[in-house]
């Protein structure tokens, strides 16, 4: 087991994981500088990249003026192919599991100064993910290699560079072979950071923030931080912390000196009583921040800024999970880590707006399934009130695939736990540590005696949440595994809950995940049990990869192509609701109504070859009342019975056609709140009313047949952007009829063009069996509907896109790049 020894350590003799990893507290979205003596810069900019290989790559006189400019994030397993206008091939080594895209092998180099003034201080170049096999070298000389696509890991470049000349980093990254069982991404996809530092500082990752007692009139905040000496002799140290309210008033501040020796470290433990604190918790996410002041003679050499949240968690198997003394219910998605239209490309905008449409869909929790996510992603978390079940691996000794991670964990378990944990422990958001998902060899003495190792050098880090791992085909041979943990994790075991509790009664399950096609089943299992505190359905949202699970199921073949998404996400790629997300709206809030209508031919054909069991497929059913013509083939559906279903959590519902009752149903547990109907299709409006007990109306739902479309309708997440080369904005495109309502059978190309300082990251539809480029300036539209990302570019200005297709007036919609502060 790997631990920090109290006080003194000798900071060249510490574990090899420490070697690989110099952790890093905060993110901030541009340079900064403190006194010229800690300047954290945002290093995304001007890299060069070459696809395939380049001998000699990593010398600083190699030749890379031909290679692509780019900036970071980067994943180039989403870009079209050579000579195709395409990311998609039948052919691809990743086939199904990786949404038959191409990895491979790929270089990136950056030419950078680093200024003379700063010779003598610590150069730190810091990679928050790469994705996978990184190889990395500074001015010719190796750094080293980092296997894990998704731990951060940091070099000290300070005795390679040349202090006023030019420097050349290079990364080789090979993402070779079948390595994931989804979309993984391809690159650098993540952001890089180059850290400049005094000889004295906070060891990166160094503090850690606990609250070991809450109340709403006391908080006893203790801190743990570590401080390291690189210089030869000793130096006398004050440490000085000061915690900022969310107004960044000062409202507590403590100080404490030690002598620390050369080439060491030293841990400071302060505690911190703060009266009449704001609690963090889902509904009012309210974070403090402390201030690390480091003085070396009076004379301040670091200060990092660390934020954090005063709240306390509790479980036990009679009253559950709680959060500040309160019962709650996790109402969980997983998710993986793509963006979509962006690939596996981590800017700070997509991983807040998944949160943001995750919590506005009822979700209170989140599994980063299955691996670490981006700190953009759990600073969003933390932010929008979000709880989160960070997981390390999806493979420990045994592979799942040829070429994934079992390949290193042996010699890489600790360094990526640590990694993990070390980087994430100051998030009030995270409410449990994973340690794996449905391990192989967790059925066998191996893995018993591996899981009690990680769980151990878990908590030898962060003791103050619980330990759990996700297990399929649970059963009492599962139960030594259970011991190492806090928390049971099921997989799609809800037969077991009532069975296990009866054996085990002191055990805590979440259901780790669970399949869509029977989120009632697995919700009133939670409803019903204390015991188990909440369920994660597969998946929050949809992503690229897994191709087709939603729909043709398991088993997977090569002629599933050209499937591409799983097509089992409650929120698709672009963003928008599925009619399974509508549904765990009845399941999760009072008075939702929606209705959905079952095509009268199957969306997809469908796989006769599917397994009972495979049930990450939802109802085919369609917010759509145009029924009429089709297509020269289809001559439309007028006076057909249509399936109508209605998700309801009012009491009653009653259904109109064009203004005529259809009667009214109780919707309730006993009919899982779905009332159903069949209807004669007629062209007009479908209406559906909901009612409290009482006979109000509460609430209302209609499907409108469309004309035909004539307009483009543009619809922005956000017409302010900020001009950092960053940010972005989501532009739904909506082609709807003189009415303005949406033609869901409308499946035009669309152009786009965009003028000011931004470009297009993105564009796309969710048809999960489209090979359309996602970077090509048109797309065509499904059910109606596309999505245009736009990313801002370095100086302030207007951009504008213009959208168009033949047989409509173009539409234009403006944004405003800003700088912050305006």
């Amino acid at each position: 087991m790997i631990q920090f020894e109290p006080k003194q350590n000798k900071f060249f003799q510490t574990d090899l994981f420490m070697k690989r990893l110099i952790p890093f507290c905060f993110l901030l979205f541009y340079s900064r500088t403190i006194l010229a003596q800690n300047i954290l810069t945002l290093f995304d900019d001007g890299w060069k990249f070459f696809k395939g290989g380049a001998l000699g790559g990593q010398n600083v006189d190699f030749d890379d003026t031909r290679w692509r400019t780019i900036d970071l994030p980067h994943d180039w397993s989403i870009e079209d192919l050579p000579e195709t206008q395409s990311p998609f091939n039948k052919d691809a080594i990743s086939q199904v599991g990786g949404g038959f895209t191409t990895g491979g092998t790929a270089w990136y180099r950056k030419h950078f100064i680093v200024n003379r003034k700063d010779t003598g201080r610590i150069i730190q170049v810091q990679f928050e993910g790469v994705y996978m096999n990184a190889d990395v070298w500074i001015n010719g000389e190796y750094l080293g290699n980092h296997p894990y696509g998704y731990t951060g890991f940091t070099y000290d470049i300070s005795k390679k560079i040349q202090f006023g000349t030019v420097n050349v980093i290079a990364v080789e990254v090979k993402s070779e072979g079948q390595n994931s069982r989804w979309y993984s991404g391809s690159g650098i996809y993540r952001h890089v950071w180059l850290q400049t530092l005094s000889p004295i500082h906070v060891r990166q990752w160094g503090t850690s923030i606990t609250t070991s007692e809450v109340s709403s009139s006391f908080a006893k905040i203790n801190i743990r931080t570590q401080v390291i000496n690189e210089m030869k002799d000793a130096e006398p140290v004050t440490l000085r912390t000061k915690i900022l309210n969310d107004k960044g008033i000062e409202v507590a501040k403590q100080s404490s000196m030690q002598k620390v020796s050369g080439s060491n470290s030293y841990e400071f433990e302060n505690s911190i009583i703060l009266k009449d604190p704001q609690i963090w918790s889902i509904e009012k996410p309210v974070q403090y921040t402390a201030v690390t002041e480091v003085y070396q003679n009076d004379i301040l050499a670091d200060i990092e800024k660390t934020k954090f949240g005063i709240r306390k968690i509790s479980y036990d198997a009679v009253i559950g999970f709680q959060l500040n003394d309160k019962t709650i219910k996790l109402k969980g998605a997983c998710f993986h880590n793509d963006n979509g239209l962006l690939g596996s490309k981590a800017y700070d905008r997509a991983e807040v707006r998944k949160v943001e449409l995750l919590k506005a869909s009822g979700f209170n929790a989140i599994r980063c399934s299955h691996n670490p996510p981006s700190p953009a992603f759990l600073n969003a978390c933390d932010s929008i009130g979000m709880l989160v079940l960070d997981e390390a691996f999806d493979a420990w000794n045994i592979g799942k695939m040829p070429y994934d991670y079992h390949l290193y964990f042996k010699d890489w378990w600790s360094s990526d736990i640590a990694a993990m944990v070390m980087r994430d422990r100051n998030h009030p958001g995270i409410i449990m540590w994973s340690i794996g998902n449905e391990i192989p060899e967790r059925d066998t003495p191996e893995g018993d005696s591996t899981a009690f190792m990680l769980a151990r050098l878990v908590r030898s880090f962060d003791s103050t949440r619980p330990v759990t791992s996700a297990v399929n085909n649970v059963s009492e041979r599962a139960d030594p595994f259970f011991e190492a943990l806090d928390i049971a994790g099921y997989n799609y075991s809800k037969d077991n809950y009532a069975v296990d509790h009866n054996r085990k009664p002191g055990r805590v399950i979440v259901g780790s995940e669970s399949f869509p096609l029977e989120a009632f089943d697995y919700w009133m299992g939670v409803v019903d049990h204390p015991w188990v505190i909440g369920d994660f359905v597969w998946t929050g949202f949809d992503y690229i990869g897994e191709a087709s699970i939603g729909w043709r199921g398991y088993e997977q073949e090569k002629n599933f192509y050209p499937w591409n998404l799983a097509y089992c996400g409650d929120i698709d790629t672009c963003g928008w609701k599925r009619p399974q997300s509508y549904y765990r709206d009845v399941l999760w809030k009072p008075d939702q109504l929606s209705i959905f209508v079952k095509p009268p031919r199957p969306s997809f054909p469908p796989n006769p070859k599917r397994e009972s069991w495979s049930k990450w497929h939802w109802q085919d059913v369609v917010a759509d009342w145009n029924w009429s013509t089709m297509t020269p083939s289809d001559k439309g559906h007028e006076n057909e019975l249509m399936d109508v279903s209605v998700y309801s959590s009012c009491s009653q519902v009653e259904l109109f056609i064009n203004d005529k009752s259809l009667g009214k149903k109780e919707t309730n547990r006993s009919d899982q709140f779905i009332a159903t109907w069949q209807v004669t299709y007629q062209p007009g409006e479908l209406k559906a009313i909901g009612y409290d007990e009482s006979g109000v109306i509460i609430n209302s739902s209609e499907l409108h047949t469309a004309g035909k479309p004539v307009k483009i309708k543009l619809i922005a997440d956000r017409k302010t952007i900020d001009a950092n080369n960053q940010d972005l904005s989501y532009i739904s495109v909506e082609l709807v009829d003189d009415h303005g309502y949406l033609n869901s059978k409308a499946e035009n190309l669309l152009h786009f063009e965009i003028t000011g300082p931004g470009t297009i990251a993105g564009v796309g539809n969710v048809n999960p069996v489209s090979i359309e480029s996602f970077q090509q300036p048109r797309r065509k539209a499904w059910r109606g509907k596309c999505l245009v990302i736009v990313k801002s570019g370095k100086t302030p200005g207007d951009i504008v896109l213009k959208v168009s297709s033949p047989g409509f007036p173009g539409s234009v919609i403006r944004l405003k790049s800003i700088n912050s502060g305006e």
